[in-house]
C-alpha cells in the first residue's frame, strides 16, 4: 500500500523510517517533509494543515494509510476530512483532538472521567486569575488554553512570577488567540513521565514509556520549549506503573471522549507527573510526541504500519502483543541559537558533519531543507535528534551525544544532561 506521514519535524522523519521497514508498503510520501524525510520517502509541497490538498493528494494517489503527526493536521480537521472521503486515518479527528488544542476541555474530561490530575481553574480575567494564583503562594503553572507548539506553559515558584505570567497571557496577549482563555493549576512536584497510547477508540494499547525534557538548557535550566530530548525507558517506571495509567489515564480518557460522541483513533499521550501523593495528569496529546517518538519508536520491533491499520479500523482487540528492543534508546534534540525565540533565531545555516555521523547514531531531522548553492540549512528552532539504541542506558546517552556533537551549525546547542540521572541511578 502508499503511506501519507503528514507533517515536517523529527516525529515525522521518525515515523517515516518505521514506515519505510514495514512490508505492507510500497511507497511512503511525507507532506511537507523535510530535508531528511526527502532521503527515503517522497516529500509532497503540501502544508500540514491544507486539508482540502491533502484530500486531492491521497484520492489520487489511492493511499491505504494516512498517519498524522502534527497538533496542527488533528487541529484542522484533516483526520475527519480524509475519513470522510473514506480513507484509513491514523489519528483523531478534530472534536477527539479537542484534548490537546483546548487545554479548559482537557481539565473538564479529567474531572468528568476522575483522572487522577493538578487542582486547577479555568479564567478570561486577570484579576480573579491572580487571586488565585495568590492563594498557593504563586507556586502555579499557567496554561494558555489553547495550542502553543508547547511553549504555552509557564511554570511559577512566585506571586511576582505567577502575575507576570498571568498579566502575559490575558493583558498582554503574547500568546494571542490561544492565551485568551488559560488554565491556572497547583504546581506539582516529582519526576516526569510520557505514556502513549494506541487506541481505536476502544482498546488501549500502550507503547514503551519515555521520560523528556522540556527546559532548553542542562539543569532544566532555561525557557520552556518543545522538547529537547527523551530516553527510554525511564528510571524507575516497570509495567505495574504503565499498567495504572492505561487502567486510570488513558481509558478512562478514550471512554469519556467516546461517551460524548468524539471516537479517539490513533495516539493519546499522557504527560504525567509521578508526585508523593501517586501519578498526576499534567496534559493530553493528541499524536505522537516529539521526542518522545525519537526515543520510542527505535525500540519498537513490531511492524508500526501494521498497528496503526488495526487502530484506523477499530481492529486492536485482536491485535498481537507488541515487540520492543531490550534495548535502551536516547534521543538528543540540536537546536538553533536562541531557541524557542523564533524572533531571535538566524535560519538558512549551512549543516556540516551529517555525513559522518558516528556508527550507532539516529540523525531525525525537524528544521532542515535543501537551499541551492547551500545544500542542507536550518528551518527551524529545532534542527535534528540524535537518537541512539544501547545495553543500558549510559551506552545509548553516549552514542547519541556523539551524533549530537558532530552536527555543526552556527549557533548549534544541545543538553548534555538528557538521561544522566539513569547513569547516575
Amino acid at each position: 500500500m502508499k503511506v501519507l506521514v503528514v507533517g515536517s519535524g523529527a516525529r515525522e522523519h521518525a515515523l517515516v523510517w518505521k514506515c519505510v521497514q514495514s512490508d505492507l508498503v510500497e511507497r511512503v510520501y511525507c507532506a511537507p517533509g523535510n530535508g531528511g524525510t526527502g532521503g527515503m520517502a517522497r516529500n509532497v509541497p503540501i502544508g500540514a494543515a491544507d486539508v482540502v490538498r491533502i484530500v486531492e493528494f491521497a484520492k489520487r494517489e489511492r493511499l491505504g494509510l494516512v498517519i498524522l503527526g502534527p497538533e496542527a493536521a488533528v487541529d484542522a480537521g484533516v483526520g475527519d476530512a480524509l475519513r470522510g472521503a473514506g480513507f484509513n486515518v491514523f489519528g483523531p479527528n478534530r472534536g477527539a483532538g479537542r484534548i490537546e488544542s483546548s487545554k479548559s476541555f482537557a481539565k473538564g474530561l479529567m474531572k468528568r472521567a476522575n483522572i487522577p490530575t493538578a487542582d486547577f481553574e479555568v479564567f478570561t480575567q486577570p484579576v480573579p486569575a491572580r487571586a488565585w494564583a495568590s492563594e498557593r503562594g504563586g507556586r502555579v503553572a499557567v496554561k494558555a488554553d489553547g495550542l502553543a507548539r508547547g511553549k504555552g506553559v509557564i511554570v511559577c515558584a512566585s506571586v511576582e512570577e505567577s502575575d507576570a505570567a498571568i498579566n502575559a497571557m490575558l493583558v498582554e496577549s503574547r500568546f494571542g488567540r490561544s492565551g485568551a482563555t488559560i488554565v491556572v493549576e497547583e504546581l506539582l512536584e516529582g519526576p516526569e513521565l510520557s505514556v502513549l497510547g494506541v487506541t481505536d477508540g476502544n482498546d488501549v494499547v500502550a507503547l514503551a514509556p519515555a521520560r523528556d525534557y522540556k527546559r532548553a538548557r542542562d539543569a532544566d535550566a532555561g525557557p520552556n520549549t518543545g522538547g529537547m530530548g527523551a530516553y527510554s525507558p525511564p528510571l524507575g517506571v516497570d509495567d505495574a506503573v504503565v499498567k495504572e495509567v492505561v487502567d486510570t489515564v488513558l481509558r478512562p480518557a478514550v471512554r469519556e471522549l467516546a461517551a460524548s460522541g468524539d471516537e479517539f483513533r490513533g495516539v493519546l499521550y499522557a504527560g504525567l507527573m509521578l508526585t508523593r501523593s501517586g501519578i498526576r495528569t499534567i496534559e493530553f496529546n493528541a499524536r505522537f510526541g516529539d521526542p518522545e517518538a525519537q526515543a520510542v519508536l527505535p525500540r519498537l520491533e513490531s511492524d508500526l504500519v501494521a498497528l496503526a491499520l488495526a487502530s484506523s479500523k477499530g481492529g486492536l482487540a485482536g491485535f498481537p502483543d507488541l515487540r520492543w528492543s531490550p534495548q535502551a534508546s536516547v534521543a538528543i534534540v540540536v537546536a538553533s541559537a536562541n531557541y524557542p525565540d523564533d524572533a531571535a533565531m538566524k535560519l538558512g545555516l549551512p549543516i556540516k558533519g551529517l555525513a559522518e555521523i558516528p556508527r550507532g547514531a539516529l540523525i531525525f531531522h525537524a528544521g532542515t531543507r535543501f537551499e541551492p548553492g547551500k545544500g542542507l540549512v536550518t528551518d527551524g528552532g529545532r534542527v535534528v535528534t540524535s537518537a541512539a539504541l544501547g545495553a543500558t542506558v549510559a551506552e545509548a546517552r553516549d552514542r547519541a551525544l556523539a551524533g549530537a556533537r558532530q552536527v555543526r551549525f552556527d549557533g548549534a546547542f544541545f543538553r548534555t544532561d538528557i538521561a544522566k540521572e539513569a547513569d547516575e541511578g
